[in-house]
């Protein structure tokens, strides 16, 4: 089954109107009907990228007096 999507929007009188579809007359379709939900998107995917990264002390180690066996 080939699946085909078209946005449009309902007119206020109810009634629904789309042309250009891929069938011919006289050919059985399914018609299923949903309400489009606009789901809030975030601003940005990657909102860190290209921002500024600084390490301080880079090569210092990390967590040292945590480790029991330099005790």
């Amino acid at each position: 089954m080939q699946t085909y999507h078209i946005e449009t929007t309902m007119t206020n009188d109810g009634t629904l109107t789309i042309n250009g579809l891929p069938f011919r007359g006289g050919e059985k379709i399914e018609v299923i009907l949903r309400r489009r939900n606009h789901e809030k998107q975030p601003k940005e995917k990657y909102p860190l990228r290209g921002k500024l990264i600084r390490y301080d002390n880079p090569f210092e180690s990390v967590a040292e007096n945590d480790w029991d066996a330099l005790q």
